[in-house]
């Protein structure tokens, strides 16, 4: 199984029209290309969880930008776009006492769907036991 270690940003920010807007120009602008997303909004302020790859320079230009974030390692793991791949991932995880804190991930599903690659990003307390774990588990053929 394919896992990569990638850096996700947990950046802090209002729960307003353009926010998001205003972050991401100011991603776009330096050129960082986002592999992953995912946000959380309570009330008046939210998290928004941006993967990238581990050699962007992803902190200082949040801190440059008066953006507040936490750098943590996150797993990318590859699996067959079909059911029952994600449900294994989070099984060997659970088997190795290696808990999950955040959890997201995207598809390429086409129209033939089933045989494509998804993408999951897993933020795990380990990440090199973890990494290590996915990583000798055996890639279904069917």
């Amino acid at each position: 199984m394919k896992v990569d270690i990638l850096k996700q940003f947990s950046i802090f920010m209002p729960n307003r029209p353009g926010a998001l807007s205003g972050l991401l120009r100011l991603l776009t602008e330096k050129e960082v290309n986002i592999l992953g997303v995912a946000s959380e909004v309570r009330d008046d302020s939210g998290v928004v969880r941006l993967a990238v790859s581990p050699d962007a320079e992803v902190s200082a230009i949040l801190s440059s930008g008066g953006f507040s974030s936490v750098e943590t390692n996150v797993l990318a793991v590859e699996v067959n776009n079909k059911p029952g791949g994600f449900s294994r991932i989070a099984k060997a995880l659970a088997d190795g006492k290696i808990n999950i804190t955040t959890v997201y991930g995207s598809s390429a599903a086409g129209a033939a769907g089933a045989g494509e690659v998804s993408r999951i990003f897993i933020a795990v307390e380990n990440v090199p036991k973890a990494r290590a774990l996915l990583e000798s588990l055996e890639v279904p053929t069917r």
